[in-house]
């Protein structure tokens, strides 16, 4: 019980449920190791200078300009649903700049994230279908958009779950253990390599891919 009731003490402060992610891959390193535990909060709640409009997330090209940062970079570490579908894995990435629907962004993406395109028509998702954050791992050597084979879309504001704002190392490493020594008939999996989590109803952490 009492691990229930410290559950719904962070689910008070972050507003999101479950309020702590287990990253389970390396691609936010060094900011965040396989195994770390993140504290998630509400993205309209405590919101940065530069944040877009009413979403509550500040995206790196606007922390550049206002000096808001977080993870030791500027901009947001946002947990979001990958084409919006709950039954993927959370990817923790960074919000790199917004688009607009139907936007050419390649005109303002860093050239040396978009891989070996040379114009927009060279670029998965754009001209951007809709308007949403162009998402990126730290550790990444490229846009999560970029290549017709990207797992995402620009970002819409309905599929962000929220942002990250702490972390503690390695206590994910529970979480994630757990998940490796379940039964597969226990577990809510998808046939894809990476495991797709269940609805949390307990104060566990859900895993986050990065």
């Amino acid at each position: 019980m009492w691990a229930v009731g410290i559950g719904l003490l962070l689910f008070a402060v972050s507003g999101v449920w479950p309020p702590m992610v287990a990253v389970e891959s390396g691609s936010m390193e060094p900011q965040m190791e396989r195994g770390d535990l993140v504290f998630v909060l509400e993205e309209d709640r405590l919101a940065g200078d530069g944040s877009h409009e009413d979403t509550g997330v500040v995206t790196h090209r606007a922390g550049m300009e206002s000096g808001y940062s977080e993870f030791n970079e500027p901009g947001d570490v946002i947990i979001f649903k990958p084409n919006g579908d709950s039954r993927e894995t959370p990817i923790i990435h960074r919000a790199m700049f917004w688009v607009d629907e139907g936007e050419n962004w390649y005109d303002e993406a860093n050239p040396d994230y978009v891989g070996s395109a040379n114009d927009c028509e060279q670029l998965a998702n754009c001209p951007a279908p809709h308007a949403g954050f162009i998402t990126k791992g730290d550790n990444n050597g490229g846009y999560d958009q970029v290549g017709f084979g990207a797992h995402t879309g620009p970002v819409k504001p309905s599929w962000v779950v929220g942002k990250a704002k702490l972390k503690i190392p390695w206590l994910g490493h529970v979480r994630l253990q757990f998940a490796v020594a379940t039964p597969p008939e226990l577990l809510d999996t998808d046939p894809a390599p990476e495991p797709r989590p269940a609805m949390n109803t307990s104060a566990n952490p859900i895993a986050v891919s990065t």
